[in-house]
């Protein structure tokens, strides 16, 4: 029998592939089952099995329990401390006794129930295997063969018996695909399910794109260009960032190709979807202005603070620039990570204008200085209080119009504001008061709700609005403590939205009775 078991170990070890221990385990575990079968009640059975030899043995166990345990139920594999305390004086509640029992022969029974663990071991083996090798391979690109099409979701085969899942919503909208077609994606998910490991594929990620111009476009792969960013409107257009890491190479000119045959092949697989490849540039600026391609920008105002820019162009050029239902002014802000406004020369004049304005109103009323002096401060670049008094000294004695006495009392008036500013910001945040559904919230106190309005987060909504790293510099509240209260004063947003969809739900199901 001995031999039998090594024998049986080796031979499914060899045709599936799996460690011998996973098969051992298998088979210990069918014949404990075999054992409790013959006796008859419902023991604990252990079986050990000897690698080297396939000698095994057979032992009962008993879990020993506290003896204030209540309730004490299973009196045939379960026995009180105090009981075997004598005999086993270092055990410890939690732990296992054990006596040897005779062993079952692995007979036919032991060796059906043998068979079903094994199925069961090596089907879960495998799975684990296939789940472990694609994980690290998450953001790779796989390519298969269609096997069916089942609602709109893609199922291929990528090879040894493996399977891969594209939804629908992964798809290229519009995108014709029939059984048996070649078919890429770019895997982003791996996951462990009842009926085998899922790997997730997508034709529409940005990152799809980044993997096929990597394969195309040689001088990607040996890291002479380097891919900065990719946004898309799957199906429709694309904009892709480049850099050359050598001046003698033209990364445009490279991903394009001779003729456009490189970027004609990209376009191919993406279903004709339009690539437009961008020249990336560190000054974020320049980067848009290259981004907005086709369009040509006359002028671009940054704002550092909102993140954002303003982009004035020719009135001929204001639709390319924003692209069709807004696709061209949408991509560019993905693709740079700045939120754009696009508008005409004669808007962003008079934009500047009114902006200009309202600075030199600040200026003149907080400053109490003359329309004059406050045009001459403007001009040369002072948009604020703090620029005013915190400035190098110098660099307003620079300015030929100011003597060093105004200067001076310009820094100092400037710094007076401020701190008056300051101290009545400080006063109407302590005086605040909580509303009451922050104060009635689950787990919340009062104390922490006037902490909370101290800083301007007066009601649950103005907490929902707040990030985790917001709230860390207030006592008392940890990065857990942080995040338990954001997302309860959310609760009433995902309440909402989850009627919302119950009540297009109950619509669509009215209309389908119609």
């Amino acid at each position: 029998m001995s031999k039998e078991i090594l024998l049986v170990v080796d031979a499914v070890s060899h045709e599936r592939g799996i460690e011998k221990e996973i098969i051992f385990e298998a088979l210990e575990y069918a014949l404990a089952s075999a054992t409790k079968k013959k006796s008859g009640k419902d023991i604990e059975v252990r079986v050990s099995i000897d690698r080297t030899t396939g000698e095994y043995e057979t032992f009962r166990r008993w879990l020993v329990l506290d003896d204030e345990v209540d309730p004490f139920e299973f009196y045939d594999k379960q026995v009180l401390l105090s009981r075997v305390k004598d005999q086993h004086p270092d055990i410890q509640a939690g732990e296992y006794i054990e006596e040897p029992i005779e062993s079952v022969e692995f007979g036919r029974i032991a060796a059906q129930t043998a068979k079903q663990v094994i199925v069961q071991k090596v089907r879960e083996a495998e799975r684990k295997k296939v789940v472990d090798e694609y994980h690290e391979r998450i953001g790779e690109m796989l390519s298969g063969t269609v096997k069916r099409i089942e609602r709109g979701n893609v199922i291929a085969d990528i090879g040894n018996n493996i399977d891969a899942i594209i939804k629908r919503e992964d798809m290229i909208p519009r995108e014709p695909v029939r059984n048996g077609d070649r078919i890429r994606g770019y895997l982003y998910e791996v996951k462990s399910q009842n009926r085998g490991p899922q790997l997730s594929l997508s034709r529409v990620s940005p990152k799809f794109l980044i993997e096929l111009f990597t394969i195309e476009v040689p001088e990607i792969g040996e890291g002479l260009i380097e891919i900065h960013g990719a946004a898309r409107d799957p199906g429709l257009r694309a904009k892709i960032a480049v850099e050359a890491h050598e001046e003698r190479i033209d990364p445009v000119g490279a991903c394009v190709g001779m003729r456009g045959s490189r970027v004609q092949v990209i376009s191919n697989e993406l279903a004709g979807e339009r690539v437009d490849i961008i020249l990336w540039d560190e000054n974020p600026a320049q980067y848009v202005i290259n981004a907005m391609s086709p369009a040509e920008v006359q002028s671009i105002v940054v704002d550092e603070d909102n993140h954002s820019m303003d982009i004035a162009v020719e009135d001929a050029q204001l639709s390319l620039a924003i692209g069709r239902n807004g696709q061209n002014i949408k991509l560019a802000s993905q693709l740079t990570g700045w939120e754009l406004n696009v508008m005409t020369l004669e808007e962003a004049e008079s934009k500047n204008e009114e902006e200009a304005q309202k600075i030199l109103n600040k200026l003149v009323e907080n400053l109490n200085i003359d329309e004059d002096l406050g045009i001459l401060l403007l001009n040369e670049g002072f948009t604020s209080l703090e620029e005013v008094a915190y400035v190098p000294l110098q660099e307003m004695l620079d300015i030929e119009e100011l003597d060093e006495d105004t200067v001076l009392a310009l820094r100092e008036r400037a710094k007076d504001v401020l701190l008056t500013q300051a101290i009545r910001d400080e006063e109407q945040l302590s005086d605040a008061e909580p509303a009451t559904d922050l104060l009635e919230m689950d787990g919340m106190d009062e104390t922490m709700a006037h902490k909370l309005a101290s800083r301007n987060i007066i009601s649950m909504e103005d907490l929902a609005e707040q990030s985790v790293d917001e709230l860390l510099d207030i006592e008392g509240i940890d990065e857990a403590k942080a995040a338990e209260l954001i997302m309860t004063a959310r609760a009433p947003w995902f309440a909402e939205e989850e009627g919302q969809n119950e009540e297009q739900t109950e619509d669509k199901q009215s209309d389908d009775k119609r």
